[in-house]
C-alpha cells in the first residue's frame, strides 16, 4: 500500500531501549501471517496474567485509539530482528514511529513492511512529549515526501530516510516490487547484451 501523508495524534510511550521481545513477545513469532499481531502489541505490558486489559497502559485508554504514531522513548525496537515487531505495530494502526534513535535491525524491518520510522533531535522529541501532556489531543501531519511532520503551531521538522526506502514506501513496493517493476528495463538490458 502507497504511503500518503496523514495527520493524527499520538500515542506516548515514553521508555527508553524498548526491545523487539517487548514490542511482540516470542510467544507469539510461531506464525507466518501478520494478521491479528496488532492484538498482541506491547502484550506483557497490555494484559494482566489473565488476559484482562490493564486499565493503566496507554494503548488500554479509550481516548488513544484510532491514533496512527507511536511517540517513543529512544533506542526503540532495539534487541533481536524479527519482522512481527513492525507487522504487530503496522496491524495495530501505527503508520510511523518518532524516536531519537532506532535499532538498524528493526528501522530496516520497518521500512520494508510499511511502517515510517522517524528520526528527531532530543530538543524537538521532548518538546513533542511535552506537547502531548499539556495537550493530549494535539496532532501532527506527516508527509514523507516532504520528509517533514508539521506541528500544531505550523512549524515543520525535517526528518531524515534513504531515497531509496522513500521510493519504495511512496510507491507502495517493498524490494522485491521494486526490482519487479524494472522487469521491462531488465529484459531490454539482457536483450542488447543477447542474454
Amino acid at each position: 500500500m502507497k504511503f500518503t501523508a496523514f495527520t493524527s495524534q499520538l500515542v506516548p510511550l515514553p521508555s527508553e531501549n524498548v526491545d523487539t521481545d517487548q514490542i511482540i513477545p516470542a510467544r507469539f513469532l510461531k506464525v507466518t501471517d501478520k494478521k491479528g499481531l496488532g492484538d498482541n502489541l506491547f502484550a506483557d505490558w497490555r494484559y494482566d496474567s489473565d488476559g484482562a486489559p490493564k486499565p493503566e497502559f496507554i494503548l488500554n485508554q479509550p481516548e488513544m485509539r484510532g491514533r496512527h504514531i507511536l511517540l517513543a522513548g529512544d533506542n526503540f525496537g532495539c534487541g533481536s530482528s524479527r519482522e512481527h515487531a513492525p507487522w504487530a505495530l503496522v496491524g495495530y494502526g501505527f503508520r510511523a514511529v518518532i524516536s531519537t534513535s532506532f535499532a538498524d535491525i528493526f528501522r530496516n524491518n520497518s521500512l520494508k513492511n510499511g511502517l515510517l520510522p522517524i528520526v528527531v533531535d532530543p530538543d524537538t522529541h521532548q518538546q513533542l512529549f511535552s506537547l502531548v501532556q499539556e495537550d493530549p489531543g494535539a496532532a501532527l501531519a506527516v508527509d514523507l515526501a516532504a520528509q517533514t511532520i508539521t506541528l500544531p503551531d505550523g512549524r515543520p521538522v525535517p526528518f531524515p530516510i534513504d531515497g531509496f526506502s522513500k521510493t519504495c514506501l511512496l510507491n507502495g513496493v517493498d524490494e522485491i516490487g521494486y526490482v519487479l517493476n524494472m522487469s521491462d528495463k531488465i529484459e531490454a538490458y539482457e536483450a542488447a547484451r543477447g542474454w
